[in-house]
């Protein structure tokens, strides 16, 4: 694996993740890392991440047994936004779902 410095300082200490299932490439969820939920994925193989809203760090699948484990990393080209394919053991979201993608928005109309 390439050891790269990414740029969690850009924005404000955290950088976006978007998580996809590794076998179907489906996007799963949106989340945030800090550098130190960022190192614990390393060393586990399975996903931390940092809870806005909580403040603190946050196991993916630890309270509700829906783990997430990692099988590729790839940072974009600013380096301070991760792609992440996992195995994704039960739901990926909060609500239940397999996704958190799920609200379809539909365009209006726009003839005139």
């Amino acid at each position: 694996m390439t050891k790269l410095e990414l740029d969690f300082d850009k924005q404000g200490g955290l950088m976006p993740v978007i998580v996809t299932e590794y076998g179907t490439g489906d996007v799963l969820m949106l989340a945030y890392m800090n550098q130190e939920s960022y190192q614990r994925t390393l060393e586990t193989g399975q996903m931390w991440y940092w809870s806005r809203s909580r403040r603190e760090l946050w196991h993916k699948g630890a309270t509700s047994g829906h783990f997430q484990t990692v099988r590729s990393i790839t940072a974009d080209c600013d380096l301070d936004t991760l792609l992440i394919a996992v195995d994704q053991i039960g739901a990926a979201c909060h609500t239940g779902r397999h996704s958190c993608f799920f609200n379809k928005i539909e365009r209006e109309n726009t003839d005139d």
